[in-house]
């Protein structure tokens, strides 16, 4: 059976495809980015809102458990940031961006998706491939910004990251011929699937958090960053949010639904689940998919939240500091030239002590590894946002350069590809963006 949709994750979205004269190109990728840097930071008291909401369309389709956005707004002195985690596969949304920053004052809109591959689909179709419920999503999500805008709370936030014995494997698996493979890919000694649940590195064991509290010290929103493919039931003919619907649903349960929990995907893109259900055919296929390997993985990475989240003190400041930095790349395609990517990225620093990688895509999990260590070696806690949208074009797989050389499945395989090196210009940038955030990256030489 095929084992991804057709034409699904690997490459741009329709919104990137722009020819233009090869000489242009040679000369304007050759500086990789466009001028248009913005930098923000502001102190004072943080308010805070967060809301959620069901965005399960009316649909003939089966559905196991809904989907739902999830929306965080941090305010401080009327500017502000908002994240919306979505139970989909992939969105973005250049229509949300206008009209919450008309509407809501949302100077940064950051739409995070889980990427369940088992979002709702219409004719086999995904919301990144244009279906007809786009507008719908559209519309719960400003309903869900709304919310959050029009409930708005003094709050504080700090984070920490937790350790466990690893959820995922890298599905990229290197075979005789020094080549990767994908793990549902069979051969002559390794079986497809994984099914010895072999865990092949690297991947990212750690999970990271955010907790938000109000002034009493009531837990009022959790984030949950951790990088693992959302598709342990994959191929099961009907809507559900995968592990992280289940892990966000019981965190929200054990404080008594007072709390909204964001899935925030990290850098998974070549990270599978070591435990997954039984890939069905079509609708008609005999096979049962087994949601209870669904509930476990989701209750597994649940239960170190929750053990975090009580393990994290929140300070009693009274001032929160948020800096960030908006950026623009450009980037070609590996084998076709022509295809042309425009990836906006945001660095972000919360009380000097929180670094967030905002990025779009399917990045490898090397970035993150390699994220979380130097900004260990700068002295503060590193996340990275994988899969988080925030403006220009969806940029697909981007693979590290050992892995693109390696090949297989987000590697090497789709014709349209971005190019090698365009993570690790990515992840540069970040690291510029961050030291300059802080202070330290001079602008012109010491006198």
């Amino acid at each position: 059976m095929r084992r991804r949709i057709e034409g699904s994750f690997a490459g741009p979205t329709k919104k990137n495809f722009f020819a233009v004269p090869k000489m242009f190109l040679v000369l304007f990728f050759s500086l990789f980015f466009l001028q248009v840097t913005r930098v923000t930071a502001d102190s004072g008291k943080l308010l805070v809102g967060t809301a959620k909401i069901n965005i399960t369309p009316k649909t003939n389709e089966s559905v196991h458990d809904s989907v739902f956005a999830r929306s965080l707004i941090l305010d401080i002195q009327g500017k502000r940031v908002a994240f919306v985690s979505v139970d989909l596969a992939i969105f973005s949304s250049e229509k949300l961006v206008k009209t919450c920053k008309e509407r809501y004052g949302i100077s940064q809109l950051i739409l995070s998706s889980s990427h369940t591959h088992s979002e709702p689909k219409e004719n086999g179709k995904m919301a990144f491939q244009d279906n007809a419920f786009v507008p719908f999503y559209e519309e719960q999500i400003l309903k869900v910004i709304a919310a959050a805008a029009e409930n708005l709370f003094e709050g504080r936030l700090a984070a920490g990251r937790r350790t466990f014995p690893q959820l995922g494997f890298n599905r990229l698996i290197v075979r005789e011929d020094g080549h990767a493979k994908q793990s549902w890919v069979g051969d002559t000694h390794y079986r497809s699937e994984n099914p010895d649940r072999i865990p092949f590195g690297p991947v990212d064991p750690e999970l990271g958090l955010i907790k938000i509290e109000d002034t009493k010290g009531n837990v009022r929103a959790i984030v949950m960053n951790y990088a693992m493919h959302a598709d342990v039931v994959c191929f099961n003919y009907a809507i559900s949010a995968d592990y992280p619907g289940v892990a966000s649903r019981k965190v929200e349960q054990a404080y008594g639904n007072k709390v909204n929990c964001l899935f925030i995907q990290g850098a998974g893109g070549n990270v599978e689940s070591l435990q997954i259900s039984p890939r069905r055919s079509g609708a008609d296929d005999t096979v049962k998919t087994n949601y209870e390997i669904l509930e476990r993985n989701g209750e597994l990475l649940a239960w170190e939240a929750l053990k975090l989240a009580k393990d994290i003190v929140v300070p009693a400041s009274a001032t929160t500091e948020i800096k960030y930095m908006a950026d623009t790349l450009r980037f070609t395609g590996r084998f076709d030239k022509k295809t042309a990517y425009t990836v906006k990225l945001i660095t972000l620093v919360l009380n000097n002590d929180i670094a967030i990688a905002v990025c779009p895509g399917e990045l490898f999990v090397q970035f993150q590894l390699d994220w979380k260590n130097k900004m260990e070696i700068a002295g503060v806690k590193g996340l990275l946002f994988g899969y988080s949208w925030s403006g220009g074009d969806w940029p697909g797989y981007i693979a590290d350069v050992r892995s693109a050389a390696l090949g297989g499945y987000g590697a090497d395989e789709d014709p349209r590809i971005i190019e090698v090196g365009a993570g690790e210009t990515i992840m540069t940038r970040h690291l510029q963006n961050y030291y300059k955030l802080t202070g330290l990256m001079r602008e012109h030489p010491p006198k």
